[in-house]
């Protein structure tokens, strides 16, 4: 099976969706080198590497990547999201056999889901 690798949100504004995203979800966001307008984003620890990506200036208002990021808790992280300027889209959503996801957008109107895996025995 594959897996995400990467991924890249491009944006009009780097600073605010630099301090959106470490804000909500903790991740570490560092400018690129002095040749790019691309800001690097780590959103793990060196157990838990996670998956790299960039924030970017946007090229194109008709394409947008939805990135779904896994969270301990949908419920806390919507509040968390709510209170840093962004915006609930949908209902939670329940899948049973995965568990529990919920579309958002940043500051920009730019749409990324969160998702609540169940526990394994639960799944059983």
């Amino acid at each position: 099976m594959t897996n995400v690798v990467f991924f890249e949100i491009c944006v009009d504004d780097l600073d605010a969706a630099a301090s959106f995203y470490s804000r909500v979800f903790g991740w570490n966001i560092e400018r690129g080198d002095s040749d790019s307008d691309g800001w690097l984003i780590t959103t793990g620890g060196n157990d838990d590497p996670g998956i790299p990506g960039a924030l970017s200036s946007r090229y194109d208002e008709l394409n947008t990547t939805v990135c779904t990021i896994e969270v301990p808790s949908v419920a806390t992280y919507a509040k968390k999201i709510s209170e840093a300027g962004g915006k609930i889209v949908t209902p939670q959503i329940t899948n049973p056999g995965e568990g529990v996801i919920q579309y958002c957008e940043d500051l920009e109107g730019n749409a990324f889901a969160i998702i609540e895996y169940e526990e394994a025995d639960e799944m059983e």
